[in-house]
């Protein structure tokens, strides 16, 4: 590997970076490094001097201020945040879950340092599909109608307390990512409900 960083800018390397998760492999490509000995003897040199703080074996974060999203996508790869989670905060479900929920290849739950974390297992055909599926801040997130999509592909009887959010034409752009007719089906009758809710609204 190439372009290794010079003696003693190695930290500053990782607290440089946008990131505020790191992985050993994350690592090894900003060093430009191959010995996972070597990766290791570093880094923990920097958890016992403080300079960084181990979440979980193989991650690392610049301090305990870290994003909780980016770590819930960071322990199983490929995953994203859906579900719960993004209805939540887009207005859609008014319970609170202390959860955060993460679409992932794998059925799993866990606590990290306080935090549970609800691993939902997807196709793997649906789980690399990246249509409704936003990129920031480190992490990769759904888009609400595709967290309502992968809430009814999960659960057969789900009910949402507020569909108004809701832009339905991109439910329906991404709902043949799921190849499910039972999950078309609901869908479409879910829809006819609230179109005839909304115009009761209206009258």
């Amino acid at each position: 590997m190439e372009n290794k960083p010079i003696k003693g800018e190695y930290l500053e390397v990782l607290l440089r970076s946008p990131q505020t998760i790191f992985s050993s492999k994350d690592v090894a490509l900003m060093w430009g490094e191959e010995s996972e000995n070597i990766i290791k003897n570093r880094l923990n040199k920097y958890v016992k001097s403080g300079k960084l703080f181990k979440v979980r074996r193989g991650l690392f974060a610049k301090d305990k201020n870290y994003n909780r999203y980016e770590l819930a996508t960071r322990i199983n790869t490929p995953s994203y945040i859906s579900f719960e989670t993004v209805l939540g905060a887009s207005g859609m479900t008014f319970q609170y879950y202390g959860n955060i929920f993460v679409a992932s290849y794998i059925k799993r739950n866990m606590e990290v340092d306080g935090q549970r974390i609800e691993f939902v297992r997807m196709k793997d055909y649906v789980l690399s599909n990246t249509l409704g599926i936003e990129n920031s801040d480190g992490y990769a997130r759904a888009t609400k109608e595709r967290a309502y999509l992968d809430t009814i592909y999960r659960s057969k009887r789900y009910y949402i307390d507020n569909e108004s959010p809701i832009d339905w034409e991109k439910v329906f752009e991404i709902l043949p990512i799921y190849h499910n007719k039972r999950m078309e089906k609901t869908v479409k009758r879910y829809y006819e409900k609230f179109k005839k809710q909304q115009e009761d609204i209206k009258k």
